[in-house]
Order: C-alpha cells, then structure tokens, then sequence
C-alpha cells in the first residue's frame, strides 16, 4: 500500500468514526426527553388545557412524530450539510452560534498551539542535554508547576494580580478591539500563558525522556566525531525521532485542554468563545446548542487524531503502509 492509498484509507476511516458517533449522538437524544415538548405540555397544563394534546402538537411541529429511520435520515443529512438547527437561547441558527463562538476561540487556541508545539520539545530536549543540572532542574521545575496547577485556578490568581491589582489588563474580554491589535494581545497574553503552562509539562516530559535515549546513541557519536555543530546535531538527529512518540502525548495533550480547560479559561477572563458557549446551552437547556457544539468537538477529535495518524507515519519512514 503506497503512502497515498495509506492517506485515503485513513480519511475514510475518520469518516466513518465520525459517522458512528454521529449515530450515537442522535440515539441518545432521540431517548432523551425534549424539553421543548415537555414545556409545552406544562404551559398547557397551567392555563388548564389538555397536556396530551399539547404534546402531540409539539411533536408534530419538531417532526418527532416521524419514524425513528426518518429522522435519523434527515438528522445525518442536516449534520453534514451543516443545517444544525436553531438555537433557542440564541435566537440565531446553531452552525452560526458555532461559527461566531469559534472566532474567538481561534484567538488564544492557535497561538497557544504554536507555542506549545515549540516550545514543549525544546524544552525537553534542552533538559536533557543538561540532564541533572541546574538547568534540567529549573526547566522540568517550570513545566509541572504549570501542568500541576489547575488552569482555572491560576487564572483567577493571573486576573487578580494585572487584571485588579496591576490594572495592565482587562478583567472582562473586550470583543470590540481588533483581531490584529496590541490591546488584543495584551488581554489574551494571561489566557494563552495558562493555556501553555498546562500542556508543555507532559509534552516536555516525554521529549526530555526520548531525546536522552537518543542523544547517547551510535549516530549521534558519530555526528559528533565527524564535526557536526551540537545545534544542527540535536535538530537532525534527536529532535526528529523524539517527535514520533511525540506526536501522540502532543495531539492527546492538546486536545484534552482544548476540549475541557478552554471552557475554564473562557469562563474565567470572559472569552465568548466555544467554551462558554457549550456551558450556556447547558444551562439553558437548549438542546440544538449542546447537540451542535457537541459535535464540532467530535469532529474536532477526530480530525486530531487523523492528523497525528498521518504525521506519525511521515516522522518515521521505518512504518509499513501494509501493516498499518
């Protein structure tokens, strides 16, 4: 199987995967009571009409009346075709809700995933070519403080520190400041440092593990007495193979954060992004919001993992198509 049938086969199956959650997804609302229905049939109750008949109307309206292959059906097609559904508590289509929230999310995420995949394994590799010195010490040191310390926590303490006592920062996110803005940075330079002190520390770990196994190795002994620059030597011939058995902490890690900790952090400093969204479809119940953020998760995941699939085989030439 040659690399590109290998690509093919993976997005498939990504498709697949997706499709299976999807299907789950729809199951389980599908045996969950809808609060809509159950809303109606309560305010018929209270102004003294027949509840029973009111919940029927509400069915017929919200095509809950159908057969169960029917909706299913039409809830596939409106998934893929991005026809997510209104959004109650938004007064607005969920796929737009999605779209707005996401905008903002953007904002910190990306530049906290560069930073992490940067500096997570350079960090490690820098701890491990001063293995038990001060500098290993100082290094290690720095990153499980950030991973150990909750992430909402620290940021409370950050705010309170420059956002009350400093007043170098806003308390509550400004959404009216430009994308591509010095105040833009400054009121998200807190939430994308929390961000990347919590997801460095295992990241840096396991390169700090893999790059002192290779660094002792044949090949670099051999880069070396040939003369190799110790720079070029640990970029070439340690930071390549230590990002194979990196790339699944790396794409586990961030993940993990950007599907829980981004909800505490937009919590926290005010950020109107997926996070919070998620939060108040939940406490209003709507059940569009959750069922359409609930799936931009999903896909989300899934595309992670299809990612770190493809960059595994890429970083080490050694894995056969055939028994993968």
């Amino acid at each position: 199987m040659g690399f590109g049938r290998y690509v093919t086969a993976r997005v498939l199956w990504a498709g697949v995967v997706s499709l299976i959650i999807t299907t789950i997804t729809f199951l389980l609302l599908s045996a969950a009571p809808n609060p809509d229905v159950q809303q109606a049939a309560t305010q018929a109750a209270l102004q003294g009409g027949d509840p029973a008949e009111a919940t029927q109307r509400a069915r017929e309206l919200r095509g809950l009346d159908e057969p169960l292959y029917v909706r299913y059906f039409d809830f596939i097609q409106g998934v893929y075709t991005l026809d997510w559904g209104w959004s109650s508590s938004r007064s607005q289509p969920v796929i737009e809700a999605v779209g707005n929230s996401l905008y903002y999310t953007a904002q910190y995420s990306i530049p906290w995933t560069v930073l992490t995949v940067i500096l997570g394994p350079l960090v490690g590799v820098y701890s491990a070519a001063n293995m038990y010195s001060w500098r290993d010490h100082a290094a290690t040191g720095f990153a499980f403080f950030g991973y150990a310390i909750p992430n909402f926590f620290f940021g409370i303490i950050l705010l309170l520190i420059f956002g009350v006592w400093l007043e170098v920062i806003p308390i509550v996110y400004n959404t009216d400041v430009a994308v591509f803005s010095v105040e833009n940075a400054i009121q998200l330079a807190i939430p994308v440092f929390v961000l990347v002190t919590g997801s460095i520390g295992a990241v840096m770990r396991v390169s700090r593990n893999e790059s002192a196994e290779f660094q002792n190795a044949d090949f670099m002994k051999t880069a070396k007495a040939k003369g190799v620059s110790p720079l070029r030597a640990y970029a070439y011939h340690v930071m390549r193979p230590t990002l194979v058995p990196l790339s699944t902490t790396l794409v586990g890690q961030l993940l993990a954060l950007f599907l829980g900790s981004s909800l505490l952090v937009e919590v926290v400093f005010g950020i109107p992004g997926l996070g919070r969204l998620i939060f108040e479809a939940l406490t209003a119940q709507d059940t569009n919001l959750v069922l359409g953020t609930t799936l931009f998760f999903t896909f989300v995941a899934v595309v992670g993992n299809l990612i770190e699939d493809l960059v595994f085989t890429v970083l080490d030439p050694r894995i056969s198509y055939d028994d993968r």
